[in-house]
Order: structure tokens, then sequence, then C-alpha cells
């Protein structure tokens, strides 16, 4: 190719690449979503194809179509995650851990995970199950020769985040066709770098999304159920584990010395205040009786009387 057939091309394919890059970039300001997810989309519903594509596979051209009833799109699939947590009490730990496994794959699901104790202390079991058999699975559980001691269940859809992610994807695979399709008609080495690195961006954030897409759909494909199972405590084992000889030996000796504090407590009060109270009281009340003596001691002594004055 001359240099003045290059020079009149490389333009074209610099604009086709701006291109993208303001559509992509007007899309995400309109959507919220990051630039380079609508880019694609963009190109494809408006006519926005790159300058030097030539009426070919058009990125998003042919995606969305009609469905014999007229609608444009086949029904959403409701998307539920339910997870839910029992606990059982139960006379024989091990044996029922059994049970609850066999339960688990009759229902077509599995143990994801257990933890258990060494002879009869608790175990826990989460069992993934069918979302349409999760019902059934708790209904098992109760028919078991067990105390439900407590129960718990939720349910969460996840419907919208599904076909958010959905349309995240097809919109980044739209854009991803349309830097390819630069890729492929690009000849000069900066313009295949700068639309590659931009089209390894785009590959990321799809194997990113595809990933969380696959999570949901597989927690909403399988429930979450954690199963407890607690031992049954004999009456007479409850009594004894209840009675704690040390601390009642450590209430004893608390009222003790709760006591003995009362009375030292007692002692300082009387020490400090009452003490000099009472010695001040006896020295005026012995003060007054002096008092008294004295002023009876010096009155001048009656005279007797005689017999005349008595008559």
């Amino acid at each position: 190719m001359s240099t003045t057939r290059w020079a009149g091309r490389r333009p074209a394919l610099l604009m086709a690449l701006l291109l993208v890059a303001v559509l992509a970039a007007c899309a995400a300001g309109a959507g919220g979503a990051p630039a380079f997810q609508d880019a694609g989309d963009e190109g494809a519903g408006a006519g926005g194809a790159p300058a030097e594509l030539d009426g070919g596979d058009r990125a998003g051209g042919g995606e969305g179509e009609e469905e014999p009833g007229g609608g444009l799109f086949a029904p959403i699939e409701q998307r539920i995650v339910k997870t839910g947590e029992i606990t059982l009490e139960v006379e024989n730990v091990g044996e029922m851990i059994g049970r609850v496994r066999a339960m688990a794959t009759t229902l077509n699901g599995y143990v994801g995970g257990s933890q258990a104790g060494t002879l009869d202390d608790r175990a826990t079991l989460t069992l993934r199950i069918p979302a349409d058999r999760f019902d059934e699975a708790l209904a098992e559980l109760h028919a078991m020769d067990a105390d439900v001691v407590a129960e718990a269940t939720r349910e969460q859809d996840v419907t919208g985040q599904v076909v958010d992610l959905q349309a995240r994807i097809d919109n980044l695979e739209a854009s991803e066709r349309s830097y390819r399709e630069l890729v492929a008609r690009a000849t000069d080495v900066d313009d295949i770098l700068a639309v590659q690195t931009r089209l390894d961006q785009v590959r990321g954030e799809i194997e990113q999304l595809t990933a969380q897409l696959e999570q949901i759909e597989g927690q909403a494909a399988l429930s979450t159920l954690t199963v407890t199972l607690v031992p049954s405590a004999e009456p007479v084992t409850e009594q004894t584990e209840a009675w704690d000889p040390g601390k009642q030996l450590e209430r004893a000796l608390a009222s003790l010395v709760g006591i003995g504090q009362g009375l030292f407590d007692g002692l300082i009060w009387f020490a400090v205040v009452w003490l000099p109270i009472l010695l001040i009281l006896s020295l005026l009340v012995l003060v007054a009786l002096r008092a008294v003596l004295e002023v009876r001691r010096r009155m001048p002594p009656s005279a007797p009387r005689t017999g005349d004055e008595a008559a």
C-alpha cells in the first residue's frame, strides 16, 4: 500500500476509533454503566459502525429477533435465592448425621460442608438442595425423630441482577466484535496496539461479569440449608451440670466479705463521726451536773421548824 493511499485511509480508521470511544462515553453517561459497556450497542442500534466496515456483520446486529407472539424478548424466568437454618435436638447425633446426608442425596443435593465434634457433641451440616425441593427438604427434617429448636428461612429475588448482568455482557460482547473488526482492518502498529489494549480490557470485563452471573445462577439453582444437630440432655445430667460447688463457695465467700465490709464501714463511721459527738455531749452533761451541784451547795440551809410553827 502506497504512502498516499495509507494517508487517505488512516484518518478514517482514527475517526472510527474516536467514534466508538465517543459513543461508548455517551452511553455510559446516560445509563450509568462503564463507557465500554454500551459502545457496541450504540454502534449497532444507531448505525454507528466503524467507517472502515463495509456492510458486514455489524456489532449487535440481528441480536433481538422478534418472537412469534409479537414481542421482542422471551419471558424472563424469575430467579430466587433461598437460604435457611434449622436446629434440631436429637438423641443420637452420629446417627442423625447419616440420615441427613442420605436425605440430601435423595433430593439430588449434596453436603457442601460439615463440622462435627466427638461422641455426642453438636454437629453442623451445610446442604445444597435444588431450589424447587427446598421446602421438601424442610418437611423431611420436621418429620424426623427430632425436636425443632429454631428455624429461619430467607428468599431473595435476584432476577433484576441476572437481567442487568446479562445486558452488560451483551453490550460488552458487541463492543468486542467492533474492536476485533478494527484490529483486523488496521495496518499501523500504533493503531493496532491502541485497539488491542481496549479489546483486552473489554474481554476482562466480560469474563468478570460472566463469573458473577454464573455465581448468582448457581445460588438460585441450588439453595443453601444449614442443619445444626444438638444432643438432647438427660434431666439428671442437666441438674448435675447446673450445680457448681465452686460457684456456690464463691457466692458464700462474697457474702462473708460483704458482711465484713459492712461491719468495718460501721466502725469507721462510729470512730470518725459518732465518737466525737458522744464525747462532746458527755462533756456538756458533766459540766451541767457540776454547775447544778455547785449551785445547790452554795444555797443557805433551811432553818428547822419549831413545834408552834408546825402547828
